[in-house]
């Protein structure tokens, strides 16, 4: 069984988040970059399913240089492999048409990628990789099995649950409960020292959107505090000053 497993290089979440040329550009200068926190729960769950020589786990990165330690982290955990494309991730479009035009040839069994990244929250990637592959996609999982030909797949609905049982491949995005993220050991920090990191060049993809600006959001206003035994002077602020009553 082959597993392909998206990671993203993000901001750590205690980072200050800054803007420059005019707040149209993110500032890198002094940013902690990490794992993708939900990308590391797909990871640790492709692990565990090819534990024992059931197959092997290849970690793809759409990133220039800068990403590689996070890679080499991957590796650290324990993928078997890693392939880094050498671009800046534009958006979700771009990237996932990078991990398309990689993985179409490579007949991996499953494609596993975090519900989410942390930095832009978008939940796109995997359902457009899908699409471009012409292959099921499933978002935000909280479970995955799979005998060898058929995977086994739970997802929350409204109400209740959803189970799909899906052959052949596809992709899946994968939310807390799938597995719990794993920390490297001095061994997989060693390996991943000499475990294959190839790098591919970008495909050609149409420019579909662009970043016009950033901003941050408007800071808290004050806050007013109103004793607990006086119920009607908050009462009355809500209707003259908060004009929500």
């Amino acid at each position: 069984m082959k597993i392909l497993v998206c990671i993203s290089n993000v901001p750590d979440t205690t980072t200050k988040i800054t803007f420059t040329e005019q707040n149209t550009q993110f500032n890198t200068a002094g940013v902690q970059y990490i794992l993708n926190p939900y990308d590391e729960i797909a990871l640790a769950r492709a692990i565990e399913l090819t534990e024992g020589g059931k197959g092997t786990v290849t970690v793809v990165n759409v990133g220039e240089t800068s990403t590689e330690p996070t890679i080499r982290k991957a590796l650290a955990i324990g993928a078997d492999d890693a392939v880094r494309i050498n671009a800046a991730p534009r958006d979700a479009w771009f990237v996932a048409s990078q991990i398309a035009a990689y993985a179409k040839d490579q007949a991996f069994d499953m494609i596993l990628t975090g519900r989410e990244s942390i930095d832009y929250n978008g939940a796109q990637v995997a359902a457009m990789t899908a699409e471009i592959l012409g292959i099921p996609s499933v978002s935000i999982i909280k479970k995955l099995d799979t005998d060898g030909s058929a995977s086994q797949i739970e997802r929350e609905i409204e109400g209740g649950k959803e189970v799909i049982s899906i052959e052949g491949p596809f992709v899946a995005s994968c939310a807390e409960g799938v597995a719990e993220p794993k920390i490297p050991n001095m061994r997989g920090i060693m390996s991943a020292r000499t475990k294959p990191l190839a790098v591919v060049e970008a495909q050609a993809v149409a420019e579909l959107t662009k970043i016009v600006s950033y901003e941050t959001p408007a800071p808290r206003g004050a806050v007013k505090q109103i004793p607990a035994d006086q119920p009607e002077q908050l009462i009355s602020l809500l209707h003259s000053e908060a004009k929500v009553i």
